[in-house]
């Protein structure tokens, strides 16, 4: 049996071009990156089973989808601000590990209050918290990850990141669906089913906090004296373009919890509101899977041939998918094929936005002094989008329809593509 190098690798050009011998590790799979993938799975677990169910457990108490797409927009936009000063924060001290650990502690925790509630106010608050964890630990983990491969690695790295952070978003909702299933059977109550599976997210969300705390290697360094601003204001002209094109597409990028929302609706007439909500979890564990398959090829690929001309790919079937969900409401089909092919197109697309855009952010931002407010900015950068994507296209749902809120997401995600596509 063979296991991972201990701790990043810094290897010399004549040992990153050597052959490698069979059955041998390939040099960038090292401690940090196994380990960084392993607490992202079970991370993602714990928190997608809570996810996958959201929708069906609105749909049981009768809340509005404005208030989903609101309660989304809001949490990824604090998370957001969080990501942002966690990063400078990191930067000025020159220690991202242990802020990471309570990141990680944070999400495991929060969306239990699911469990206990009964209406939006108490799922927003569960949701902040949560989304405060995750904007404390993401730019932080993915600055460490950067610094634990070579350059030319980097795709490949953020790329089996990805692909492990998915592997628990496909296991996570499969256990909360099954739960479901069997617990319907004799629940006197449609949401009891619900909190039990939200409670059940503790143990993969805690389990995450804990194989960080215990398997990630971190070098600490000296830190920045510079301030904020300063930080911000000495990274390149490039960066900067790079993240017009991400807050445009950003704009139109609505929480994929949405995607759930619309296949539950469009299949709730003729299957009824249960089997809707458990189909639409299944499609989203499709979803989940084509997200998986494809991040670890694409960052490899772009380690070969570039990030640009494949991210603005990416941002292009975004728009394609929205589009395509638009169609589906004005049509009000009720085929599953189609809508899972929308589904899979969403988790190919996902796959190249989430593995691309992290390694983009370390190669027009060398210097890894500065990586954790570089990749701050882009979270933050992300997190504003989000804001206005969930909460308009939740609106434009709930006051016109869902045709004119998917219309609405192709159109702008379309033009991140084009201004991505224009970026040096």
């Amino acid at each position: 049996m063979f296991s991972p190098p201990r701790g990043p690798v810094l290897q010399t050009q004549t040992q990153r071009e050597s052959p490698q011998s069979p059955g041998e590790w390939p040099p960038w799979l090292n401690r940090n990156v196994v380990g960084m993938g392993l607490t992202s799975l079970l991370s993602d677990a714990g928190h997608e089973m809570a996810t996958a169910l959201l929708p069906g457990f609105f749909a049981v108490l009768g809340l509005p989808a404005a208030a989903l797409g609101a309660i989304e927009g809001i949490a990824d936009a604090i998370s957001s601000f969080v990501k942002l000063g966690a990063g400078w924060y990191s930067d000025r001290t020159g220690s991202r590990k242990s802020v990471a650990v309570l990141g990680y502690a944070l999400t495991g925790a929060a969306e239990a209050l699911f469990a206990i509630a009964y209406g939006w106010p108490l799922i927003l608050i569960g949701r902040v918290i949560g989304w405060i964890g995750r904007g404390v630990r993401g730019p932080l983990r993915d600055a460490m990850l950067a610094e634990s491969v070579p350059i030319e690695a980097r795709g490949r790295a953020f790329g089996f990141h990805r692909a492990g952070d998915t592997l628990g978003a496909i296991i996570g909702p499969l256990i909360g669906i099954e739960v479901l299933r069997v617990l319907s059977r004799s629940a006197t109550d449609a949401s009891e089913p619900f909190r039990i599976v939200f409670l059940l997210s503790l143990i993969p969300g805690l389990a995450s906090a804990v194989a960080f705390g215990m398997l990630v290697h971190e070098t600490r360094r000296k830190g920045l004296r510079s301030n904020l601003r300063e930080s911000m204001e000495s990274l390149p002209r490039s960066f900067w373009r790079f993240l017009i094109g991400v807050g445009l597409f950003g704009a139109g990028d609505y929480s994929h919890t949405l995607m759930i929302l619309a296949a539950t609706q469009l299949l709730s007439p003729q299957r009824g509101a249960i089997p809707a909500a458990e189909i639409a979890g299944l499609l989203y564990v499709l979803h989940n899977v084509l997200y998986a398959v494809v991040s670890y090829p694409v960052g490899a690929l772009s380690d070969r041939w570039g990030r640009r001309a494949l991210l603005t790919l990416g941002y292009a079937l975004g728009g394609i998918v929205a589009a395509g969900f638009a169609a589906a409401f004005w049509r009000h089909t009720t085929s599953i094929l189609v809508i899972a092919i929308l589904f899979a197109l969403g988790g190919i697309f996902i796959a190249i936005q989430d593995a691309l855009e992290g390694a983009m952010t370390a190669d027009l931002a060398p210097q890894k002094e500065k990586h954790g407010v570089a990749y701050g900015l882009t979270g933050t950068v992300n997190g504003v989008g989000d804001l206005l994507s969930s909460t308009i296209v939740g609106l434009l749902w709930t006051l016109y329809s869902p045709v004119a809120a998917f219309a609405y997401a192709a159109v702008i995600m379309a033009s991140g593509a084009v201004a991505i596509h224009r970026v040096r």
